[in-house]
């Protein structure tokens, strides 16, 4: 039994429909749930006066790769686009190990904790010759330290550069494996419960590291064991032209195919649809997640988010890939989201309350989760807290809601309550000892590097 009370809230942005905005109230949660908004003051074993503070639903990242982190800031790969990017990566990332995963995995949800994310789903899809077995329990153990809920994927790839695909030999696996790994890890940590703090998605990479027969026999498994479906699907035009060749199919023509349409399923990126392709999406509930700084650091192009959204295309926010980004930090991806869309479709663009919908309600949609992404009575206790008495936010919240995306802050918040649990405290993580964190690291990535 725990209990918190987070007193006196001045702005709390509760992202529902009805009372959105809410002024000097009280929220107080019990065993990790929600079970007052209002003036009540129970007894509690801890309290946050928040007189001083606006109070957000908890940031959901729905598509990261965290093990990227120790790849990032390259200069030999600043200036490339996807497909060259991740063919000069690979001999990079085939040097991975359990360690490697641990760190990188911790440094990355660290980082989205400290900056109001409370929810992180990981696309995992490397995984080496050899060592590769154990690196989604090393992710789940991370998440675990720091407290953080953690969604993972057993991604996969199957097609390596000698059949047709981008990977080398030494990252792929069979399908017979992949689909054995798959169901091992769904049984082991996928909790399905309301609230739960781990699940687990299938995802296979992409339709230029995986073979058909992989997608079509991934899609039956998950649907055997209730778990969510998840690609990279219409990032680049290369990718495009790759399926048009390969296939004779647009990728979402491909996926349909491959029974990939669904509202258990979600796309990262989905930037090259055509306008009857984002119909269909909205028709069947099929959801995108938004990346917008690693798109546009890859060049890879603009999604049609403002469409997407008219047409009932559930759609989330993610940081992608902690080396095409660089960053793990959803405050400057919901900041970045906002003006990318009002130069791309000025009038018609998200609003900024819109934007940070997208990256709470509209993450959980992806990721099933009925129990996230708004602050009221019987959701999750999962909120961030940014004291508004800052230089730089001196006549800044005339607009609580859409603050983030039009002001923006992307430095620490000063707490972070993720399951009714305080994990970052005036800009600091809790759970964990965070130099000892960064030096295990920083030894980590150099003997990383020094392998490959």
């Amino acid at each position: 039994m725990s209990s918190l009370l987070i007193k006196n809230i001045k702005y709390l942005v509760t992202n529902n429909k009805t009372q959105s905005l809410l002024q000097n109230v009280n929220l107080f949660i019990q065993d990790g749930v929600i079970s007052s908004i209002g003036k009540d003051e129970p007894a509690v074993d801890e309290v946050i006066e928040a007189g001083r503070m606006v109070v957000y639903p908890g940031l959901i990242n729905a598509h990261h790769h965290l093990y990227q982190i120790f790849t990032r800031n390259l200069p030999q790969v600043q200036n490339m686009e996807l497909f060259d990017w991740l063919k000069t990566l690979y001999e990079l990332w085939k040097f991975l190990d359990a360690e490697a995963i641990f760190s990188t995995s911790a440094v990355g949800m660290g980082e989205l904790l400290k900056t109001g994310c409370t929810t992180c789903f990981d696309h995992h899809y490397i995984f080496p010759e050899t060592g590769g077995a154990d690196f989604i329990d090393m992710q789940f153990e991370a998440a675990k330290m720091l407290g953080m809920r953690m969604h993972v994927s057993r991604g996969s790839m199957s097609l390596s550069k000698k059949d047709g695909g981008l990977p080398p030999d030494s990252v792929v696996q069979t399908t017979d494996e992949i689909l054995k790994h798959s169901e091992r890890i769904v049984n082991k940590y996928h909790d399905p419960n309301r609230f739960s703090m781990r699940q687990v998605a299938l995802a296979p990479c992409s339709p230029f590291s995986v073979t058909p027969e992989l997608m079509k026999e991934t899609a039956a498994l998950a649907r055997k064991l209730g778990v969510r479906l998840h690609t990279h699907l219409a990032e680049t035009k290369d990718e495009e032209a790759f399926v048009r060749e390969k296939y004779s199919m647009t990728p979402l023509e491909l996926m349909q195919s491959l029974d990939w349409v669904g509202s258990d399923v979600w796309y990262a990126h989905g930037i090259h649809f055509s306008d009857s392709e984002l119909e269909l999406l909205g028709e069947t509930g099929t959801g995108v997640c938004h990346c917008p700084i690693s798109n546009m650091k890859l060049s890879s192009g603009v999604a049609k988010i403002s469409k997407m959204l008219k047409l009932g295309v559930p759609v989330g926010l993610g940081v992608d890939g902690s080396a095409s980004n660089d960053g793990s930090n959803m405050l400057e991806e919901i900041r970045v989201a906002y003006l990318l869309h009002r130069l791309h479709d000025g009038a018609s663009s998200p609003t900024g309350a819109e934007i940070l919908s997208m990256a709470t309600s509209g993450s959980a949609r992806l990721l099933g989760r009925d129990d996230l992404g708004k602050l009221a009575v019987g959701m999750a206790g999962d909120l961030f807290m940014i004291n508004l008495d800052r230089l730089e936010l001196t006549a800044a919240i005339s607009d609580p809601e859409s603050f983030l995306s039009t002001v923006g802050y992307k430095g620490n918040v000063d707490y972070t309550v993720v399951n009714g649990k305080i994990v970052v405290k005036d800009g600091r993580l809790t759970m964990t000892d965070e130099e000892k964190l960064v030096n295990n690291a920083n030894k980590c990535w150099k003997e990383f590097m020094n392998r490959a």
